[in-house]
């Protein structure tokens, strides 16, 4: 039989990488013995602490599919953010925790929710359908939900989320606060980075309406750290924003400790942050007291006003 290839969003994080692994290893138990867990792109340091950690293979590389391959998409379902030839695919499923952009003329299996971490949904899917949680398989989702939901802290954080880690501690018999932090600092050393690799670390293009943007986020627990590069990552950001014709490019800082980001913003749109969140920019950048994500706390934001403007 051919390959079912199970992939998540490009420039993956921790989510996307264990959620290629878990749902590979559902499919296999589901009676499909040809699933292949994929990703599209390189690790970064917090997923590697991961699967470091738990001696664990990294999902195949691929940069894209053959015509008419079968593939599962995880921890996204929008076109833009999975393998460019994603239009001559046959999407079997989709399992995720995003907004629907996706369109397809035909019918396929497709769950998402509106819960911190896509794992949590697939922590449903394996005891609806009766298949085991092992102890590896319990240690991937709830590294996920505890990166997706920043420990817990997040405001995209759901009761599912929480009874979801408290059930997964259980099983991966771990003490997730102590390993969550330890795992969420492993993912904050830049050191040895590029600008260019910083700045596509977790980028999305999200647009804000008519507004052409991309909103990178990096997590820290030192701003000030990430700030002495400011200049090198102006540059970069100024070289993307030429390339890509972009209105704003944000790059928000988030401080695992405190719960904070400080957002540094170029582009002819830059002020639109000013007005959605009531801050005056210094030197490009400014204090976002209390975002921590994207999804929640800039994407519904920012679009609003954009609207207005």
């Amino acid at each position: 039989m051919a390959k079912t290839y199970i992939f998540g969003h490009k420039s993956p994080d921790t989510d996307t990488i264990t959620s290629s692994l878990v749902m590979a290893n559902l499919e296999k138990a589901l009676g499909n013995a040809d699933a292949v867990a994929c990703r599209l792109g390189g690790l970064n340091k917090e997923t590697e602490y991961v699967l470091n950690y738990f001696d664990i293979e990294a999902p195949e590389l691929i940069d894209d599919v053959e015509d008419d391959a079968q593939v599962i998409l995880v921890d996204h379902n929008s076109p833009s953010e999975s393998v460019d030839n994603l239009e001559n695919a046959k999407i079997l499923k989709v399992v995720d925790h995003h907004k629907l952009a996706l369109e397809t003329s035909y019918p396929l299996f497709y769950r998402a929710e509106p819960v911190g971490c896509t794992e949590t949904v697939l922590f449903k899917l394996y005891k609806e359908n009766g298949v085991e949680v092992t102890k590896e398989i319990a240690s991937l989702m709830l590294s996920a939900i505890i990166s997706d939901t920043l420990l817990l802290k997040s405001p995209t954080t759901t009761e599912d989320d929480v009874e979801a880690v408290k059930e997964l501690a259980e099983i991966a018999e771990i003490d997730y606060e102590s390993y969550g932090l330890e795992m969420l600092k492993a993912g904050t050393d830049l050191s040895d980075f590029s600008i260019e690799e910083i700045l596509d670390l977790d980028a999305k293009q999200i647009d804000f309406g008519d507004v052409k943007s991309i909103v990178n986020q990096v997590n820290t627990a030192s701003i000030p750290d990430v700030l002495e590069m400011q200049e090198d990552l102006e540059d970069g950001i100024q070289k993307i924003i030429d390339d890509e014709d972009l209105d704003i490019f944000m790059l928000l800082i988030t401080d695992i400790v405190n719960s904070n980001s400080e957002v540094l913003v170029l582009g002819s749109q830059a002020s639109l942050v000013e007005v959605a969140y009531d801050v005056t920019l210094e030197d490009n950048h400014a204090l976002l007291e209390g975002v921590v994500s994207r999804k929640k706390q800039v994407v519904p934001i920012m679009t609003e006003t954009a609207s207005k403007l």
